[in-house]
């Protein structure tokens, strides 16, 4: 039973991943190629945040980020799409420094209001050196 829950919970990230932008987001090694912030969230975040970003519960639970007071300070959102929290997965193997902050910027400018941004060399120190993110593949 572990093992098709896992094998399910698996299948269910995966396909999010790969087969959320059938335009090509994604390439052939699950690397994200999209560099806009609203494009990034649509093939990477929307399916467990919704296109609306207020999250959902169900299988999950799937925070809102819409008026998100930790989305307040950039620093948070960055480090929890390197990282992963809970159920959400790392996604700092497949995203550059870039592209996290164009998403992160994205989010808070469109789901919280506001316009001060973070840059790709913001995010760059948040990287742990030599960090072994889990293989999405």
């Amino acid at each position: 039973m572990k093992k098709l829950l896992l094998g399910t919970a698996l299948f269910s990230l995966m396909s999010s991943l790969v087969f959320a932008d059938g335009a090509g987001g994604v390439n052939d090694k699950t690397v994200i190629t999209k560099r806009d912030g609203a494009e990034i969230y649509a093939v990477s975040c929307a399916g467990c945040h919704m296109p609306d970003g207020k999250g959902a519960v169900g299988a999950g639970f799937y925070p809102s980020l819409v008026n998100n007071p930790k989305l307040q300070q950039p620093a948070y959102p960055s480090i929890v799409v390197l990282y992963g929290l809970h159920g959400m997965p790392a996604l700092g193997g497949i995203l550059d420094d870039e592209q996290i902050a164009n998403v992160v910027n994205y989010v808070r400018s469109n789901f919280n209001g506001i316009d001060k941004g973070i840059t790709a060399k913001d995010v760059t120190p948040m990287r742990v050196k030599d960090y072994q993110y889990n293989d999405l593949n």
